[in-house]
């Protein structure tokens, strides 16, 4: 449990030290909050089920059922950080990349390690390459010299 945890703070902290380096308003520690708590809400579910209480034969837990919930919870807490301002959408990005650190949360918490961080590597490589592929693009082409 300890490492799953673990897992989700660091893989979060991964995914949002990039929207920290950028300056964005959701950075290192919302990311991980985002992470952590949707490992927290997956591994209480999971024991929740294991319970004395619960393990009778009459309970019986859906797994889709928490994936929508950690998905929908995050989404809301996402949607906030998406404004219009002067005729321009902003923050998507840091909005979907909450979003993913929900699902990474969700994907430690319920000890799917290989997904957890090939999702968190991949994550970061999209905010770097893509970033330094717009610079390119905003940039245009070098221009040619004159023809003599």
């Amino acid at each position: 449990m300890v490492a799953r945890l673990l897992l989700a703070a660091i893989l979060g902290a991964l995914i949002g030290i990039e929207r920290e380096w950028r300056d964005r308003p959701a950075g290192l520690k919302t990311h991980m909050m985002v992470c952590l708590a949707s490992a927290v809400f997956t591994i209480v579910a999971i024991e929740l089920v294991n319970a004395p209480p619960f393990a009778g034969e009459n309970v019986q837990m859906d797994p889709s059922r928490l994936v929508e919930a950690i998905t929908g919870g995050v989404a809301f807490l996402a949607a906030g950080f998406i404004v219009l301002s002067r005729g321009e959408v902003q923050g998507i990005t840091t909005g979907a990349g909450m979003w993913l650190a929900g699902a990474v949360g969700l994907a430690a918490g319920l000890g799917l390690w290989q997904i957890a961080v090939t999702a968190s590597v991949m994550a970061l490589a999209i905010f770097v390459a893509i970033h330094r592929m717009q610079l390119v693009l905003r940039r245009g082409p070098p221009e040619s010299a004159p023809l003599e």
